[in-house]
């Protein structure tokens, strides 16, 4: 009888303790599954070859890239433009293993360091460098997000991405017929107070390295201006703003701003979850400006990239993104028309970016 009010006792404390412990749960473990019942697509493999034109890999070794064609035959992506090139002997080496060993299905784009901006001399070895590594292979420029956030000149002064001693960067790559690829910025929510209003309250909570004050190291607004004037300063130069300019939650804006800058196109690495929580707006979007939309995914994770396809090729409802960090919401499918779904999936790449294998592609 003991033992038996013993055990109860017990079950009751259990059953206490889970009550509570279950009621004090906070956001970021509650993460429900949805009980909606709705049709479902599986789509492991894109509808169409695509490009990825905004991948980082750090190593091109000759194991590496058979490692990469493998899982990339499993996506159905024919090429990868990895962003993360280097420059000179580090640019020559990735190059030089993918000529011997895959030179159809990779390419590479160089990158520049911008330490040193002030010193006698750095312009135009910088752009004598660019040169040299278009020359010997390289397909375009990546600009990190470092230019307008952490670099200075030799002063100790923030370099902003319009500062006229890096202008004849950009000048060159218009002359050589490469596109510039760029990231400026972060989300704007970075910026803004991380209170109940902030949008992406749960990752700055996760990932608190990524929050900024409103001036840190000036207003978002600032360096977003400075890329935008940048690229009206040189409208014979192509630019592929990285992660749709941090706009692809205002839609009416990025357009206007693709009105306004012809020379301007978007990549949709790492904001498919903004395009997803918006299926009717996006879609109309995608139909207006198809001629420049560019598919990228950003991380090298082969098992997100379902996720993109499902966005973009299936009329899904109410499924959800891989990180919820990122996205708390439910996402929807675009149904993106097969005309629409070419364009970004590979036929903007190849208008762009000079030098792709055209015959890995239906037409």
């Amino acid at each position: 009888m003991k033992i038996k009010l013993i055990l109860h006792v017990f079950f009751l404390l259990f059953i206490t303790v889970f009550t509570v412990r279950s009621q004090d749960m906070g956001f970021e473990e509650y993460n429900p599954k949805s009980t909606l019942v709705v049709p479902k697509s599986e789509v492991k493999r894109a509808k169409f070859p695509f490009i990825d034109v905004h991948s980082h890999q750090r190593s091109m070794s000759p194991e590496s890239l058979s490692a990469l064609v493998t899982d990339m035959d499993l996506l159905n992506e024919a090429i990868m433009v990895n962003l993360s090139g280097g420059s000179g002997r580090r640019l020559n080496e990735k190059i030089k293993n993918i000529q011997a060993n895959y030179p159809n299905r990779f390419v590479v784009f160089a990158n520049v360091d911008f330490d040193g901006v002030g010193q006698e001399g750095w312009t135009e070895k910088a752009v004598a460098q660019l040169e040299n590594d278009v020359k010997n292979g390289a397909k375009g420029l990546k600009i990190f997000k470092s230019l307008g956030l952490r670099y200075t000149d030799i002063k100790g002064n923030r370099l902003s991405i319009d500062d006229e001693r890096i202008d004849p960067i950009w000048a060159k790559c218009g002359e050589l017929g490469i596109p510039v690829l760029i990231h400026a910025a972060d989300p704007k929510s970075f910026w803004d107070d991380m209170d109940a209003d902030n949008e992406r309250w749960l990752e700055l909570k996760t990932h608190p390295r990524r929050k900024r004050s409103a001036t840190d190291p000036v207003p978002w607004q600032q360096i977003i201006n400075e890329q935008h004037r940048m690229f009206k300063m040189h409208p014979n130069t192509t630019f592929i703003n990285a992660h749709m300019g941090w706009y692809a939650n205002n839609l009416k804006k990025l357009g206007a701003l693709l009105d306004d800058i012809p020379n301007m196109n978007v990549g949709i690495a790492a904001v498919i979850a903004e395009l997803g929580r918006q299926p009717k707006s996006a879609r109309q979007f995608f139909i207006q400006y198809q001629d420049r939309i560019l598919f990228g995914k950003d991380s090298w994770r082969p098992n997100e990239f379902p996720t993109y396809f499902r966005v973009l090729e299936t009329g899904d409802e109410y499924f959800p993104y891989y990180k919820k960090y990122h996205a708390f919401w439910a996402m929807y499918g675009l149904d993106l028309p097969d005309d629409v779904l070419k364009k970004v999936y590979y036929k903007n790449a190849l208008r762009i970016i000079p030098g792709l294998d055209k015959t890995l592609f239906p037409d």
